[in-house]
Formats: structure tokens, sequence, C-alpha cells
């Protein structure tokens, strides 16, 4: 269903021309005479075909399984029983820091001091 979604490039039925227009008579006569002396040279210097030699598999593939790589079973290793639960939350318990600060977007920075805060209060004003 999506072909009628794509555009002129995309044509199954080929690029076939139409007939050639010509301004006047003259410049059809000197399109013929062109095409006829193409046609001739064409008959003079036919064009080579290169020969190339059918290429044979020497090594053919085998469908077999190489020695060394057959599906052996191996035991998986036991690392003993581990305890995924979850660590503590951090949370900040001291008293140096004076709150956070939005830097720039939803950039978080921690705020030390009052001219730290006033410096990121006034950065985009100047």
């Amino acid at each position: 269903m999506s072909m009628h979604l794509e555009g002129p490039w995309l044509s199954m039925q080929g690029k076939k021309k139409g007939k050639r227009k010509f301004r006047n008579a003259a410049e059809a006569a000197k399109a013929r005479e062109l095409d006829d002396s193409w046609n001739e040279l064409m008959k003079k210097y036919p064009p080579v075909k290169v020969k190339t030699e059918k290429r044979q598999l020497k090594d053919a593939y085998k469908l077999t399984i190489p020695e060394g790589r057959s599906s052996r079973i191996y035991k998986s290793v036991d690392t003993g029983g581990g305890s995924t639960a979850p660590q503590p939350t951090k949370v900040y318990t001291g008293d140096k820091m004076k709150g956070t600060g939005t830097m720039h977007k939803s950039n978080m920075v921690p705020i030390f001091s009052n001219q730290e805060a006033e410096d990121i209060s006034k950065m985009r004003r100047g």
C-alpha cells in the first residue's frame, strides 16, 4: 500500500522517452545525419565484447560441522548466591551546601555561598 506514496523517481515501468521533437527541419536533418554517421561507425568498429572466464568453486562449501566446533555441553560456572538488595539512597547530610540552583535548562548545581547564588541568578542578564 505504500507504493502510492512514492514519487515519480521510483518507477516500475522503466524510463521510456517519447518521440524527439525539433525546432525546425534543419535541426531534424542534422540529427538524422549524426545518427546515420554514428551507425556507420558502429558497423565499422563494433564494440568489443570482453570474454570472461566462468569461475568455478575450487573449494565447495561443506555443510558439515568443522572439527573442534561441534557443540559440547559445558556446565555453567556456579558463582555462589549473591544478594541483589538495593543500596541505600545517598542523601547530603552536611551543612556547607546552602541549596541547588539551575544553571542552564535543567542542569542542577550545588550552591555553597551567597555569591554563587547571585552569580547564577544574574548569569543570563549580564
